[in-house]
């Protein structure tokens, strides 16, 4: 994996610093200005009269605008960020994660201790209490360490609790996982996650859109918990309480269009409140992975082609699934599953009787032989094998 401390930063990323720290820009006001003049540097070089013809940017915007732009101190930014190994990428580099370009106001520039990897695109995030039980600790760890196990990157936000349980639960798979701070990547919140901290920003990346010195305050929380949702096909709420920053997650995902999931719990726990709220109001409630990816259907199915690379696809070509357990990196118990499946449908619980498995081990197995297209989920349980793209 790549030193993060050797990531180059984005191309004139110092000017987009300066115009996003400028006096009254925001993401979204940030989006319009680039869209009206098209490159920065004609924001950077724009009169007051020009500013003003931007859409909703009156004279006093326009103003605070062209006072601002450069007095933030994007040197000595980039060389506090250089000196921690974080580097800064803009919203036009093709490092930018592609998810995240897609929301309503994505950050203009994001800080990252770290890397970012194509395959990042099949993102899933896992949030909720930060004062949760060992039940819901362990079903965070259980459901990242499964999905991170499938090549899903898990994302989360570094909190206590539920976050933290579903990055260690990434990172115990081996797999990659990106924390989201609502501060600045010159400080670890909480602190006590220094360590983890550390991990993850060697087996995936630590985020923020917040200067370097921006202290843990409850204002950048919200903004945060957007980027999280952005950077995620689908979000798994577990143990949210009705004031739960998790909530906004959920809320932030619905908004771009991503699927919100959520594991139920006791119904008498106060933990458990906004959990329950989300499935009334119509969330997939998850007993298992294989809800998970029901939930995420074709836009995972879309995820995964993308993190393909396109040298891989031409090298491809369709044949009907014939291979080892060594081409395709199964296992035993997912050979077993496989060798009991043909064109014609058959339903799970003879799969169980016919391999002899407990039926978790096979229900583990379906998903993994689904997420590598070897069969396809038909409905009332059924399973057939499929054609797909093989070396």
């Amino acid at each position: 994996m790549a030193d993060a401390a050797k990531q180059s930063h984005s191309q004139d990323v110092e000017k987009w610093l300066a115009l996003i720290r400028a006096e009254g820009v925001g993401p979204i006001l940030f989006s319009r200005l680039l869209k009206h003049f098209e490159t920065i540097d004609r924001i950077m070089g724009a009169s007051v009269a020009e500013l003003t013809r931007v859409e909703r940017v009156g004279n006093q915007t326009a103003e605070r605008i062209a006072r601002t732009r450069d007095k933030f101190d994007c040197r000595k930014e980039i060389e506090q960020a250089e000196k921690l190994g974080v580097w800064l990428v803009h919203r036009q580099d093709a490092r930018y994660p592609l998810l995240l370009t897609e929301i309503y106001d994505p950050p203009p520039v994001l800080y990252v201790k770290g890397t970012l990897n194509r395959t990042d695109s099949l993102g899933f995030a896992i949030v909720g209490s930060r004062r949760c039980s060992a039940y819901g600790s362990e079903q965070a760890s259980r459901f990242a360490c499964l999905l991170a196990d499938m090549g899903f990157t898990i994302v989360s936000g570094l909190a206590r609790g539920i976050d933290s349980a579903a990055h260690h639960g990434a990172l115990a798979a081996k797999g990659r996982t990106l924390a989201v701070q609502g501060c600045g990547l010159g400080q670890v919140f909480p602190p006590e996650n220094k360590r983890l901290f550390e991990q993850i920003a060697e087996s995936g990346a630590v985020l923020s859109e917040l200067p370097m010195g921006a202290e843990s305050l409850a204002e950048h929380f919200p903004p945060r918990n957007r980027i999280i949702a952005g950077l995620s096909m689908g979000v798994l709420v577990i143990e949210a309480a009705r004031g739960s920053g998790a909530l906004i997650t959920a809320k932030a995902s619905l908004d771009s269009n991503r699927e919100v999931m959520a594991v139920p719990g006791k119904i008498d726990s106060p933990l458990n409140a906004g959990s329950h709220l989300l499935l009334k109001q119509g969330a997939r409630l998850v007993d298992s992975v294989a809800d998970i990816m029901d939930t995420l259907g074709v836009v995972g199915q879309d995820l995964m082609d993308y993190a393909v690379t396109e040298s891989d696809k031409k090298e491809k070509q369709v044949n009907t699934v014939k291979l080892s357990s060594a081409q395709m990196n199964l296992t035993d118990q997912q050979q077993k599953v496989l060798n009991c499946l043909d064109t014609e449908p058959v339903h799970i619980e003879d799969v169980i009787i016919q391999t002899q498995l407990p039926a978790g081990l096979v229900h583990s197995a379906i998903v993994h032989l689904q997420l590598k297209q070897l069969i396809r989920r038909l409905p009332g349980g059924f399973y057939t094998r499929r054609t797909v793209s093989v070396e």
